[in-house]
């Protein structure tokens, strides 16, 4: 991998078009990045991976291998977000906890779609455009829906 700026780290063959901002990320190798995306600190991309333009991939998101992210695709990765706390003081980083999000190898997230914190969408699981993501999304299941509820399963020999 080599960096291109403080902390990001790019695998081999990664295409990165314009307007993109990229914060002490990992992105593995022949991933493809669209405009306007950012990806922030600790947030890792693996390989062979499509993140679609207009995308938000907050800190504290891993998105394995062969993984399909729609445009304007947004991760959320806090679960009570203030802008200060109870006493009225501005928060700071103390003040934040981020919650995890996983989506495992060959999944797929529709465009418009919402991820809220702490979500696992599984193996080669979809997600349809549109949908806001609030509970995980089990291995080879199609969710759609706001909130996303699971339609059918595939089977893996069906893929």
């Amino acid at each position: 991998m080599k960096k291109i700026a403080p902390d990001v780290k790019i695998g081999k063959d990664v295409k990165i078009y314009d307007f993109v901002n990229l914060y002490g990320c990992e992105i593995g190798d022949k991933t493809r990045i669209g405009t306007f995306v950012e990806i922030q600190n600790g947030a890792k991309i693996g390989k062979n991976c499509k993140i679609s333009s207009h995308t938000f991939i907050c800190e504290g998101v891993t998105i394995e291998d062969n993984v399909f992210i729609g445009h304007n695709v947004t991760f959320i990765n806090d679960k009570y977000p203030r802008a200060t706390t109870a006493e009225g003081i501005l928060q700071g980083e103390k003040d934040w906890v981020c919650i995890p999000t996983l989506v495992k190898k060959g999944a797929s997230v529709g465009s418009s779609s919402t991820i809220l914190c702490g979500i696992t969408i599984g193996e080669n699981a979809m997600v349809g455009a549109g949908s806001v993501v609030t509970e995980n999304v089990p291995a080879y299941a199609t969710a759609a829906g706001n909130p996303a509820r699971i339609l059918r399963k595939t089977r893996k020999d069906k893929l």
